[in-house]
């Protein structure tokens, strides 16, 4: 349900084919950028252990109940864009390894992500992360060596409609002011601040970006609040949207531009695996606003999207398309008891789900084993 006033009770059930769906048809033209959206970033094999009844114990052995393999990284917020129908090329370097081969395999010829601008390192072994998911929450352990000194964005990245970029302390992107001079709209992510300055100054490429999607803790140190709504209005001092997501109270937007604010709740589901589930709300954000919607529906479909990719193993390939979100959709209307303003909330969906599945394949999972040959 919904932690709210008003709630939806969400059946967690999804249809195993996905229904193609352009959420930019009616904005298409021709003369527009060949990519919606682009990406550069690390790739990573994820291996993700669920069903653990604790978090494990030094000096015992713990034994999960579910576990699968999936692209992570960079390749969780590249799979969530492609599946919500939108053109993604991405630019990351991959491992000569099978680990490699499977992540490049999973996102091009399952995905549809382009790649063209992504390389295969020589020697070089792909990062991994072993994930394991207890009492919804998740421990991680990663491995990897240093990237290839070449940078695998091009010194003029490709003419996109939107990037997401990672900011980093300290650090200022080439590509993502060229990218912002074509008139590409960037949306900045951000991860904890080891350093633990939390200075906004430190974040140079943030003056780039037309969106900024922290959480609560890391919106409040940054602005020196103690209220995360204080926060977004803070923050909108050096970007124009602020979003700062509430964990499980939902997510709070302001638009300097428009004066709009919005508050959506969360919806409460139950979740096996929240890997990714971060990259899929920056994911659902990015169509809704490519696609113009009210600052309201970008919150409401962020969050239903986060919503379902939890309910599935590993973080890139338990993103929902739109035949997830359509039988949720579906679902929802026929429970018993169904509160009417919630259901209001996510109206604008009606439009936007598909009547058919049209697919050709089913969604990709994550599965236990890299390389397993299924029968015919």
């Amino acid at each position: 349900m919904i932690a709210s006033t008003a709630s939806i009770v969400s059946t967690g059930e999804a249809t195993p084919r996905q229904a193609q769906v352009d959420p930019l048809a009616a904005l298409r033209a021709p003369g527009d950028p060949p990519w919606d959206v682009y990406l550069t970033g690390t790739v990573f094999l994820d291996i993700v252990f669920t069903g653990l009844e604790s978090a494990p114990v030094r000096g015992t052995e713990s034994w999960a109940r579910g576990m699968g393999s999936s692209p992570g990284g960079i390749a969780n917020m590249a799979t969530a864009l492609a599946r919500l129908g939108l053109r993604t090329s991405l630019a990351a370097a991959f491992g000569d390894d099978h680990y490699g081969e499977y992540c490049w395999d999973a996102l091009e010829q399952g995905e549809g992500i382009d790649l063209s601008p992504s390389r295969t390192v020589p020697g070089w072994h792909s990062p991994v992360t072993v994930s394991m998911a207890y009492e919804g929450e998740r421990t991680m352990v990663s491995h990897g060596h240093e990237p290839p000194p070449e940078e695998p964005a091009p010194d003029c990245p490709p003419r996109a409609r939107a990037a997401v970029a990672s900011l980093l302390p300290g650090r200022s992107a080439p590509w993502i002011a060229q990218a912002a001079s074509r008139g590409t709209r960037v949306f900045g992510d951000v991860g904890w601040d080891d350093t633990g300055a939390w200075d906004l100054a430190a974040l140079p490429d943030l003056r780039h970006c037309e969106a900024f999607l922290p959480n609560a803790e890391e919106a409040m140190r940054y602005t020196r609040t103690d209220c995360p709504r204080a926060a977004a209005h803070a923050l909108t001092d050096h970007v124009p949207v602020a979003v700062v997501t509430l964990g499980a109270q939902g997510a709070y937007a302001v638009d300097r531009r428009t004066g709009e604010t919005a508050e959506v709740p969360a919806i409460d589901v139950e979740a096996l695996d929240p890997t990714g589930a971060g990259d899929v709300f920056v994911a659902g954000f990015v169509t809704g606003t490519l696609a113009g919607w009210p600052l309201a529906d970008r919150l409401a479909f962020a969050g239903l999207t986060a919503a379902l990719s939890v309910q599935e193993f590993g973080g890139s390939l338990s993103a929902p398309g739109w035949s997830e979100i359509a039988a949720w959709w579906r679902k929802v209307q026929s429970v018993d008891g169904q509160e009417p303003a919630a259901l209001r909330r996510y109206a604008f969906l009606a439009d936007l789900v598909p009547e058919e599945v049209v697919r050709p394949w089913p969604l990709r999972r994550a599965v236990p084993t890299i390389g397993f040959r299924r029968s015919a």
